[in-house]
């Protein structure tokens, strides 16, 4: 059993075969799907993979406001994500949000104005936060206490490639830790190394497809059924076998959201 805690399978990338890859995630042995749903706020993007949770009862759902259009958050906005959380059962965090200094596609101060307004905004939900850091560990983990410290919520640092120190920061701040692809890249020693020190439950594994493909897949899209490698490499770091690996990442995700695991079966 293993669950993507992070994917985008309701973008164009997947408009021509989307059931087949859900099957082909099926027929891996990836019990649930968490669905991130991105892009502009006003565009009809969140909607959208709520809408494809609502279709799949292996599908969950999350949305938010990512750093990249920080510029684009609202009043309109925040009242819409709000509303559709309260609408569908099936939205179970907030995110992703956070940070991206390496593209600053909006102005620095305004995607930390906007990241701590969904913090609070979800801190006030009772919801789960998915977070995006890059190139802003400092700022990320200073909001963070700043705004989440103390909610007693947990939440996810996804596609995590920083420091361990970044983790362990992030760990006490109740997050859980979200490997992808990148662990199983050739040049990324230092990550694998970070991934042997993270406490096993607190450890996630994700896809973030269709980007980021692991290694046997590098160069072709990602999808749900890949998380599987990313579980086989961190299986080996830790010294497990792979059906522990899935088993434990499966149960840190459902406890993580207060999911029955048996009906990620």
């Amino acid at each position: 059993m293993f669950v993507d805690s992070h994917a985008h399978i309701d973008g164009p990338e997947f408009e021509a075969d989307r059931q087949e890859v859900i099957q082909r995630a099926r027929d891996a042995g990836v019990s649930a799907i968490l669905n991130i749903g991105t892009g502009d706020p006003h565009s009809g993007a969140l909607e959208r993979s709520i809408e494809l949770a609502e279709k799949h009862q292996d599908l969950y759902a999350a949305i938010g406001t990512h750093p990249h259009d920080s510029r684009l958050f609202d009043h309109q906005a925040e009242q819409r994500i709000a509303d559709l959380i309260q609408q569908s059962g099936r939205v179970i965090a907030w995110g992703e949000i956070g940070l991206d200094f390496h593209y600053d596609n909006s102005p620095r101060d305004v995607q930390m104005e906007v990241f701590r307004r969904q913090l609070q905004l979800a801190r006030a939900a009772l919801l789960p936060v998915i977070i995006h850091t890059r190139e802003a560990e400092k700022e990320t983990i200073e909001i963070l206490r700043s705004e989440w410290q103390g909610s007693g919520l947990p939440g996810i640092m996804h596609c995590f490639s920083g420091t361990l120190e970044l983790a362990e920061k992030a760990v006490d701040l109740g997050m859980f830790i979200s490997f992808s692809g990148i662990v199983t890249f050739k040049k990324a020693e230092d990550l694998r190394n970070v991934a042997t020190e993270v406490p096993l439950d607190r450890l996630l594994i994700e896809t973030d497809c269709p980007y980021l493909s692991p290694v046997p897949y590098r160069g072709k899209r990602n999808e749900p059924a890949y998380v599987v490698e990313v579980a086989k490499c961190l299986a080996e770091l830790r010294g497990v076998s792979l059906e522990e690996m899935g088993r434990i990442t499966a149960e840190n995700f459902a406890g993580l959201f207060k999911l029955d695991l048996l009906k990620l079966r």
